[in-house]
């Protein structure tokens, strides 16, 4: 075996590899319950797939002014974004998008305690909204 197929078996590897994850992060965003596990899934697989594949990308043209590039994208992906999907979920959980219901949410509600956040975090706020409803006509109808 030459260098040449050793290189391309390595890149085929690392992009076959970055295609497999990018791949699970989009069956996570159409299978998972709720904006936040989907949104966390599509995070982590989207990156760990874009680095892998331009890792195999870089190995492939075999140059290092090429590599020093793929290295800088790959380094600026893996800082940028897990700190836009950390604002995007604060986000979120300000415009109040509800949560799983089976979602563990008891230091979440000490966060928001400390936060001085202390409203509810409504599992379903469409049950919500028609409590309020009803609330609202029953509280219109004693008068």
């Amino acid at each position: 075996m030459d260098f040449m197929m050793i290189k391309e078996i390595i890149s085929c590897a690392f992009i076959l590899a970055g295609v497999f994850f990018m791949l699970v992060a989009t069956i996570g965003l159409l299978r998972l319950p709720d904006f936040y596990i989907r949104m966390s899934a599509i995070t982590k697989g989207s990156t760990l797939g874009v680095g892998l594949i331009l890792l195999g990308l870089g190995i492939y043209f075999n140059q290092p002014s090429m590599l020093l590039k793929v290295l800088a994208i790959i380094v600026f992906t893996f800082i940028t974004a897990p700190v836009a999907a950390h604002v995007i979920g604060r986000t979120a959980v300000q415009n109040k998008i509800p949560f799983w219901e089976k979602t563990n949410l008891k230091e979440f509600k000490k966060y928001l305690h400390r936060e001085h956040l202390e409203e509810v975090v409504s599992q379903d706020k469409y049950k919500e909204q028609k409590l309020r409803k009803k609330n609202a006509a029953r509280d219109g109808g004693a008068k």
